[in-house]
């Protein structure tokens, strides 16, 4: 592809996160398998509790955590169909079916996990069951919890990387970042967090007092945090799928890179639109710089344009002329 004249960069090259997408998609990839590998490792376990113990709470604990695992089938799917080249009919390329199949996960979490939950946990007050073997239970929970705390890990670190380039906060990076994969991952392992301690706590209960109705409300307890998780999840890869725009940094950013260029002397019009996980569509009406003829222009605005689509953030970019009355964008 086209590289900037004089430095051999890409026109976008300082643009905050234009020269992650290879090196975000390979620690995303080890994101999910990390947390792949440890809740099928919590699942079984929990399910053998379970059975041990007879609880409730660690019941939905079993139920969440294979719900977890599943959904890391569907963000692998994510993480492979999303960087799939662009083709004659997705000259975008598909960055898009990252949403679609985290959407499908969030939507398993919120049947498997959450209704699951809730639905035992009603049950058992309705008709409660004793528990026994309760140090089983607690020795479970407490592997289950390193094990989470080993992925929730990863995905923090990979989170606080990507925050620091575009200079936010860790909390506003996982819900902001275009990446479904890397939210996913940090809200499910920060929500299978606080599930283990309702759990513990409802076993604890359970224990002293005899009664399975903490225990129960507890399951109850975890299926409405894991009902709160999918919702946000199934709502964020929505907001993605319709078209949303790229964080105003990102732009400001892009809009002073482009003004930036000699060629360029106005740009009045500039969109950019998140097309996939750290990837951008570029559409922008610009004045070049000269007097050239029609045919010249059109070649210069090309070359601009392969300028700009030389950045692995890029997926396309389209320019057209600005009209004269036109006033520019301000940086």
């Amino acid at each position: 592809m086209a590289e900037r004249e004089g430095d051999g960069r890409h026109l976008l090259a300082d643009v905050p996160g234009s020269g992650a997408g290879g090196e975000g998609r390979g620690e995303s990839l080890t994101t999910v398998l990390v947390a792949f590998g440890a809740n099928v490792l919590i699942a079984i376990a929990k399910s053998v509790a379970a059975l041990a113990t007879g609880s409730a709470s660690i019941l939905a604990e079993a139920a969440h955590s294979w719900a977890d695992a599943g959904n890391e089938v569907f963000l692998l799917i994510a993480n492979r169909q999303a960087h799939k080249p662009a083709d004659e009919l997705h000259p975008l390329g598909h960055g898009r079916e990252a949403y679609v199949w985290s959407l499908f996960a969030a939507l398993g979490l919120f049947v498997a996990g959450a209704a699951v939950s809730i639905t035992h946990g009603v049950q058992e007050l309705i008709t409660p069951e004793p528990a026994g073997h309760f140090v089983i239970g607690y020795v479970v929970l407490a592997v289950s919890f390193v094990l989470e705390g080993i992925s929730f890990a990863q995905s923090t670190r990979q989170a606080k990387g990507e925050a620091a380039t575009l200079d936010r906060d860790l909390i506003e990076h996982v819900l902001a970042t275009s990446d479904p994969t890397l939210r996913a991952v940090f809200v499910e392992d920060a929500a299978a967090l606080g599930g283990l301690v309702i759990a513990a706590a409802g076993l604890f209960a359970h224990q002293v007092t005899g009664s399975a109705i903490p225990d129960a409300v507890g399951s109850i307890l975890v299926g409405l945090l894991l009902a709160w998780v999918a919702l946000l999840l199934i709502n964020r890869n929505r907001r993605f799928l319709v078209g949303q725009e790229a964080d105003p940094k990102v732009r400001q950013a892009a809009l002073q890179a482009i003004l930036a260029a000699p060629e360029v002397a106005r740009v009045t019009y500039l969109r950019l639109e998140i097309v996939g996980p750290r990837m951008i569509s570029v559409i922008g009406d610009v004045d070049l710089t000269g007097d050239d003829t029609e045919s010249h222009v059109a070649v210069r605005l090309r070359a601009l344009e392969a300028k700009i689509s030389a950045s692995p953030a890029v997926a396309g970019a389209i320019l057209s002329l600005s009209a004269p009355d036109e006033p520019t964008l301000s940086v």
